[in-house]
């Protein structure tokens, strides 16, 4: 594969990372950075914290029920954030498994989920695989990753470039690490990992000294595309001819304002649905909302936003789907 195809276009440098050409560059001020993380650090406690709508998130024994019966079909179950648990051909797949409290280095400092996961850790169904889009701790969260690791230490581990030192050390040994267009084939599914407009760290001094993606998953006749986290970008024109087109595309639709500071990394609810169009998705489902503060916008606006714009883009209701957390749907 040239490196001049424009679905998978030169991202790498000596200095590490970088996202494609034609992402939105960033724009804002230093104030406007020093406005922002006093928002989100020290603004209103119903900003950080804000109350959660009856319904939002099924109790445990009722989102379990669901689960269960629908037997063996393939499902989507919503953990929250950007997490779902998916069942197709018979494999069980995780994605982006943030299911602690804090997403932070140092646990009871930094964000806090306001939602929980309607199924818990210790619930889970032994996995076969787990795709992890990049570092950040709303993504890659070591606690429950290093818990998890104990019944999954051999399942099919994707992640992208530089990440396999941090996975094994949290106890995984089977671990495929991915460029933009590799593709990993194991017990059936083929796990492609797709470019995203995003950005990486774990510290002040590692930025974007490792890889971020989306992944395309197969397995027979069924697709699904999962974006992790990203703003839009021109490159999902090229990748969506050239990758496309899927079944199901799960969509981040929340953490964008202000907008000026997020829109180099994060889609808003239309963007979501544009890159859902250009990656020539059937159904698109809402992801990365609802479940942690990580910025400005009002916590529940993004829903409104995402289903209004789905349908302004020719879906019907039926293809537009808001999940609570917990829920499990047949795909």
């Amino acid at each position: 594969m040239s490196q001049h195809d424009p679905a998978l276009p030169p991202h790498r440098s000596a200095r590490g990372f970088h996202n494609p050409p034609g992402a939105p560059r960033q724009r804002g001020t230093t104030a406007d950075w020093l406005r922002f993380l006093r928002d989100v650090s020290f603004g209103a406690k119903s900003l950080r914290q804000p109350a959660v709508p009856a319904g939002h998130v099924l109790d445990e024994a009722t989102a379990l029920a669901q689960l269960a019966a629908f037997g063996e079909r393939d499902t989507l179950t919503w953990l929250g954030h950007a997490c779902f648990l998916i069942r197709i051909g018979g494999r069980t797949v995780l994605t982006d498994p943030y299911l602690s409290a804090y997403a932070a280095p140092v646990p009871g400092i930094g964000p806090k989920r306001f939602a929980g996961t309607g199924i818990g850790i210790d619930r889970l169904p032994k996995l076969d695989a787990i795709l992890l889009s990049h570092n950040h701790y709303d993504h890659l969260d070591a606690v429950a990753l290093r818990h998890l690791s104990a019944a999954n230490r051999d399942c099919c581990f994707a992640v992208p470039l530089g990440l396999v030192p941090i996975i094994r050390r949290l106890g995984y040994r089977n671990v495929h690490e991915l460029d933009w267009g590799d593709v990993h084939a194991e017990s059936g599914l083929h796990i492609t990992a797709l470019p995203a407009v995003h950005f990486s760290s774990r510290t002040p001094f590692d930025r974007n000294q490792t890889l971020w993606c989306g992944f395309g998953l197969r397995i027979g006749a069924r697709s699904i595309f999962f974006a992790g986290d990203t703003g839009w970008g021109e490159v999902f024109e090229h990748a969506g001819r050239r990758f496309g087109p899927f079944d199901t595309a799960l969509l981040p639709i929340g953490a964008y304002a202000p907008r000026a500071l997020m829109q180099a990394v994060h889609a808003d609810p239309e963007e979501a649905v544009r890159i859902g169009r250009a990656m020539q998705a059937q159904r698109l489902v809402a992801m990365h909302w609802g479940t942690i503060a990580l910025t400005t916008e009002p916590a529940f606006e993004p829903p409104t936003r995402f289903t209004a714009a789905a349908a302004a883009a020719g879906y019907a209701p039926e293809q537009a789907w808001v999940m609570k957390i917990g829920e499990t749907r047949a795909l």
